[in-house]
């Protein structure tokens, strides 16, 4: 159970008992200010009977006990948990018994202050002493100090075992509840970026035929807020998070294309985080000049690590050009526009020696999704720069096009079965034949003005014979789009390459396929994802086994995926939204609707999404027809 809110975290067992015992506590910053908050009432724990998700940041927890001598086998206390990111904590007694009780209540704490990946690694160190402090406990080490203040105050303190006592007197139907509140350093522990006035996003709703869409887009749009985090040198600039608990940090891969995702909800996080970015491009002279950096990310047993400083760098012009189409204003496009065209400068240098860019250094092999990135990021580029007049576009769509044709040949491989993309070519131009959810990005053409798409890199029969790939059984679960066929021998339903479902690249195909008009394939990806968050209720995991579903299967949860993660829960925005195919191009003044003909959830509407930076909502009915129901007066309905 994961209450995130960041910088702050709860992390708890479903039975509500924080025991110190793996990654359970409250977190500050990647710091653990709390890691045990153990009750008893009466001297017995409570018995859990539930423990649910409330809403991202929070989570709700009901025991039971037996308190009344002669009460019989039925319990009269009912002692329920409301747990919140931010450190706060209220614990309340309510009581069925028929005569007045007088409980003890006993709330047992503790702490190690240890960082989050010591507390992941087994090594968190001992707990420390406590004090008796005001109205509750204080921690101290030389790294910092914690506070727990509790309201009302406790009728005891015992500070060798960290315990806070009171003595509750409960009338008949009576209920007592006593608050906790953690901080750190002596002062309040503070609101998250989210959580705190900042919501970049818009509150959108779905309704339909399907009971799923509406908690799913609800929950989505929960997570994403929860994992907002503040540019430390722009304050008023928000961003995301790749993920809770494992990636709280700048990610700068995840934050773009998350945001990217959710270009439905409104332009201003897009604005935040390119803003937020481009601060840290690099712009001393050289080879790497326009580059933003980025760690490396591991890639699986089959190839080195991919940079996803890369990645970055490819997605920021392709977030600009597509955020202006869907309303950012065009002040905020014209400052961005510098970054991105350094952005662009450091592709053209980095493909001086031919059409293929290699990821991550000079040596490093040509994969396939690189290329696909480089494509799009070159064509809406070039979009961007002629509809500002800036130089460099002619130039630009000149290699998008050599590329295209280069890599049609290059990397497709022929067989038996109608041949299959390559997921890499070596630096001796050896093709690696091996399928995986990655070659979804060969279909993620992104979104040109008046509506159109940009073209792909394949041909009309490759795109198709992809499409059949992508939904045939060694890729499509059931739950979702596997990383690796599971012919392959290195094939592991757990492997994070290699056989696992990776949420937003089944996304990425949903919306690819779509396009290209291949729905049957497109339809069975989208049923597969929307089965497994109702398993997961509706906080999508970044990934999850590829293990074939079967009737009555369960899909497995990844041990290492965060939960939530920023790409799933955009993810979850981009598959409703896909199925409304809304294509706007604000700068001209008309929206585009290409819904998904076959209706694959039956009427679905979506309400309080934003274009030109008014409300947006659209209705597509059991026959595939999609209808505006409101839009900004400024649009006109295009072709």
């Amino acid at each position: 159970m994961i209450c995130v809110a960041l910088p702050g975290l709860a992390i708890s067992s479903d039975d509500g008992q924080m025991t110190a015992q793996g990654l359970e506590g409250f977190y500050r910053g990647g710091r653990r200010l709390l890691s045990r908050c153990h009750i008893r009432v009466a001297g017995r724990e409570p018995l859990a009977v539930q423990a649910r998700m409330v809403s991202a940041d929070r989570a709700r927890f009901v025991g039971t006990v037996r308190a009344a001598p002669d009460g019989g086998p039925d319990p009269d206390v009912v002692v329920e948990r409301i747990r919140h990111a931010d450190g706060t904590e209220r614990i309340t007694l309510h009581s069925s018994a028929a005569r007045p009780l007088r409980l003890p209540l006993e709330v047992a704490l503790g702490t190690d202050l240890a960082e989050l990946g010591a507390v992941a690694a087994g090594t968190p160190g001992r707990e420390l002493p406590a004090t008796v402090h005001d109205s509750g406990m204080r921690w101290s080490s030389p790294i910092g100090h914690t506070v727990v203040t509790a309201t009302p105050p406790p009728t005891d303190a015992l500070a060798s075992a960290g315990l806070l006592r009171w003595e509750l007197d409960l009338p008949p139907g009576g209920t007592r509840t006593i608050e906790l509140r953690v901080r750190a350093d002596g002062t309040g522990i503070g609101r998250a970026a989210g959580h705190s006035g900042v919501r970049p996003l818009a509150a959108a709703q779905a309704h339909g035929d399907d009971p799923r869409v509406a908690p799913l887009l609800r929950s989505c749009i929960d997570d994403l807020h929860a994992l907002l985090v503040r540019d430390p040198t722009q304050p008023s600039d928000v961003y995301l998070a790749a993920g809770a608990p494992w990636r709280c940090g700048p990610a700068p891969a995840e934050a773009l294309a998350a945001a990217r995702m959710v270009l439905p909800l409104g332009t201003r996080l897009a604005g935040s985080t390119l803003r937020a970015l481009a601060r840290t491009q690099l712009d001393e002279p050289g080879g790497q000049y326009g580059r933003l950096p980025g760690p490396l990310r591991h890639a699986g047993a089959r190839m080195p690590p991919s940079c996803t400083g890369i990645e970055a760098t490819l997605l920021f012009p392709v977030l600009l050009a597509e955020a202006r189409r869907w309303g950012l204003a065009e002040q905020e496009v014209a400052e961005l526009l510098p970054a991105a065209e350094r952005c662009l400068q450091w592709l053209r240098a980095a493909t001086r020696a031919g059409p293929y860019l290699p990821d991550p250094g000079p040596g490093g092999p040509l994969r396939g999704e690189t290329q696909a990135h480089a494509h799009r990021a070159a064509i809406l580029g070039a979009d961007l720069l002629d509809a500002y007049g800036r130089p460099g576009g002619a130039e630009l769509r000149q290699w998008s096009q050599e590329l295209r044709l280069r890599f049609r040949e290059d990397f497709w491989i022929e067989d038996r079965g109608g041949g299959r993309p390559a997921a890499a070519r070596t630096a001796d131009g050896r093709p690696m034949p091996h399928l995986g959810s990655s070659a979804a990005h060969l279909l993620d053409t992104g979104l040109l003005g008046a509506g159109a798409c940009a073209p792909g890199l394949l041909d009309k029969v490759q795109t198709e014979q992809l499409a059949r790939l992508l939904g045939g059984p060694g890729l499509d679960s059931g739950w979702g789009l596997r990383t690796l066929e599971v012919k392959e021998a290195s094939y592991n339903p757990f492997g994070h390459r290699a056989g696992a479902v990776r949420v937003q690249e089944t996304a990425v195909a949903v919306a690819g396929l779509a396009t290209a008009g291949y729905e049957k394939e497109a339809v069975s990806l989208l049923g597969g994802v929307l089965a497994a968050a109702e398993h997961f209720a509706y906080r999508l995991p970044e990934m999850y086994a590829g293990e074939q579903r079967v009737e009555g299967g369960v899909p497995l949860p990844h041990p290492a995926a965060c939960r939530p993660a920023a790409v799933a829960a955009a993810a979850g925005v981009h598959l409703l939204a896909t199925l409304a195919g809304i294509r706007p191009d604000a700068s001209a003044g008309t929206v585009t609707l290409s819904p998904v003909r076959s209706a694959p959830l039956g009427e679905i509407g979506l309400t309080g999404l934003r274009v030109a930076g008014h409300a947006f909502s659209v209705r597509v009915s059991r026959l595939g027809l999609a209808m505006v129901e409101e839009a900004a007066d400024v649009l006109q309905l295009g072709v």
